[in-house]
């Protein structure tokens, strides 16, 4: 059985149809019953009409706050996985450079826009930039993926951590705080605030238990704030002991405890931020659409003993009885951008560069374009992405980071054209 994703079907209509294994998509390629229509992902385009009816396929989502896990399913079929990690922190940065930029123009009293502080509303469901931009590049896959498979119904886990039910047990009643699942809810939540880390060793990849900052035989409370997790050395050893007696030797790490049990947990903040914007315009697709919380995500993926990877989990989101994958290698998608919008750029103090011309495509290349080599001392690369065009013609391909050749446009073939993504498979 191949590890690698199935393949998305269309007909010569362009209607989707069931995706195919990759042995499939190849045997209809050699015999000329198909031809290539995209290659990420990879789309084939049959040259005939299917008036068959599709089996649907049911899209998965596990929105996070760096990457957005994809899962494809039929039936309990995995036939589809993807991880598609944003750039929502490089968007913040770009943000915060020119904000500090403009500032210091202004305090320099040298050429400046105006600042604009109250003369700006904000339309109801504003979201900052680095939060919409997570929206927004979820949609554009789930669009995508709409037209390459017979999508009958979506599942999103709306609910990251399920902290109502957890500070308030009357939500939805003294059993689901009982059961299996506030376990799930809590452990998540922890691992996610503590990075995974015994918070006072700092060792990582041991089964960690979950901790009483203040020790709950002198008073401490069940609440998320007064919640660690330690290792179990650690956790012996602190016993009962007050937190400032037992690392009373350790200042830093108590100081390091005590903030971060008050910190907000960013990630789960922007998941939340952007959860129920992300659910209404999944509506406004028209297709079903089913909710589920990240504490029964993780209760299914522990149940059937998977690996943590984002592809997974939004495979196990729902109601899941049992999954069988037929795939092994997700594809890795990670939003670049187009670019910027910039007029001029500036250098690190806020000065105009001089000599820069902003990029232009060059015979129809351009920076991004994923090619082939097929001429040349360099045939037989492939997959690679155009580093630098130039007018006179010769291109830079990154070969790796230290490593940059140098072809001309002539010994090139365009694989896949600049899409704001880049790509590549996990190893398996």
């Amino acid at each position: 059985m191949s590890n690698q994703n199935y393949v998305f079907v269309l007909d010569t209509n362009g209607k989707p149809l069931n995706p195919c294994r990759p042995i499939t998509a190849r045997k209809l390629l050699n015999a000329n019953k198909a031809a290539v229509f995209r290659r990420y992902p990879f789309t084939i385009i049959l040259k005939k009409e299917v008036v068959d009816t599709p089996e649907p396929i049911t899209l998965k989502l596990d929105p996070g706050s760096k990457a957005t896990g994809i899962a494809l399913l039929q039936r309990e079929k995995v036939v589809f996985g993807a991880s598609l990690a944003h750039r929502g922190q490089a968007i913040k940065a770009s943000l915060d450079s020119r904000r500090a930029i403009r500032r210091s123009r202004r305090a320099r009293h040298t050429r400046y826009r105006q600042p604009r502080f109250l003369n700006r509303t904000r339309a109801k469901g504003w979201l900052a930039p680095s939060l919409q931009h997570r929206v927004e590049t979820t949609l554009t896959w789930i669009d995508r993926f709409i037209r390459f498979a017979p999508i009958g119904s979506i599942v999103q886990e709306l609910v990251r951590f399920d902290l109502q039910r957890l500070e308030n047990p009357e939500i939805s009643g003294i059993e689901y705080q009982q059961g299996e699942l506030q376990g799930y809810e809590v452990r998540e939540y922890l691992l996610n605030k503590w990075d995974r880390k015994c918070a006072y060793c700092g060792a990582e990849n041991v089964p960690l238990q979950v901790e009483h900052i203040h020790p709950k035989a002198k008073g401490g409370s069940n609440r998320i704030s007064n919640l660690c997790l330690a290792c179990d050395k650690c956790n012996a050893k602190k016993g009962t002991q007050d937190i400032k007696q037992f690392l009373a030797k350790k200042p830093e790490v108590l100081k390091r405890v005590l903030a971060q049990a008050k910190r907000p947990l960013k990630d789960a903040a922007a998941v939340n931020s952007t959860r129920w914007a992300l659910f209404n315009r999944l509506k406004a697709i028209g297709l079903p659409v089913s909710t589920a919380s990240g504490g029964l995500t993780k209760f299914n993926r522990t149940r059937l003993q998977l690996p943590k990877a984002h592809w997974l989990d939004a495979a196990c989101v729902g109601k899941v009885e049992s999954l069988l994958l037929l795939t092994q290698q997700p594809l890795l998608i990670k939003a670049l951008g187009w670019g910027c919008r910039q007029m001029v750029q500036t250098d690190k103090y806020g000065f105009p560069r001089k000599g820069y011309r902003a990029k232009q495509k060059v015979k129809n290349w351009n920076t991004g374009d994923i090619v082939s080599v097929v001429a040349g001392k360099f045939a037989g690369i492939t997959g690679k992405r155009l580093k630098t065009v130039r007018f006179k013609g010769n291109f830079d391909i990154r070969l790796s980071k230290e490593l940059v050749i140098s072809v001309s446009r002539n010994d090139i073939k365009a694989v896949h054209r600049k899409d704001g993504y880049d790509y590549k498979f996990a190893q398996v």
